[in-house]
């Protein structure tokens, strides 16, 4: 699998801190080639790229969203994606929880739980 098979990748906890996962993810995936739009509710820009305050603020639904957040965040991440449409979400390593993975079922939401940066060969 590759870049390809991805019309637009969210990734929601995109840091300006070179240090956080949330900032290296999302870097290593542009250096990829995915289409990816980084997500923080202080917006800003990371990288040169403009960071949306929330999921829905994207130009596009994306078809997925990587969370890089503490479980209670990644609740609220189910939440908005199931709202948007979204199918499948990625829950990072330290950022699912019982209830986000409980609700996305519920919600027929796709999830995976595993480090996507391994699983796809980026890292």
């Amino acid at each position: 699998m590759n870049a390809k098979e991805y019309k637009l990748v969210a990734v929601v906890g995109v840091s300006d801190d070179a240090s956080k996962y949330g900032h290296k993810i999302f870097r290593d995936l542009l250096k990829a080639g995915y289409p990816v739009k980084g997500v923080n509710p202080k917006g800003g820009f990371v990288l040169g790229q403009n960071i949306y305050k929330s999921v829905s603020d994207l130009e596009q639904r994306p078809d997925l969203v990587i969370t890089v957040v503490p479980p209670s965040a990644t609740e609220g991440v189910v939440e908005e994606c199931n709202k948007l449409g979204v199918k499948h979400i990625w829950m990072q390593p330290g950022s699912d929880s019982d209830k986000a993975v409980q609700k996305a079922g519920e919600y027929g939401i796709k999830i995976t739980q595993a480090c996507f940066m391994v699983i796809k060969g980026v890292w």
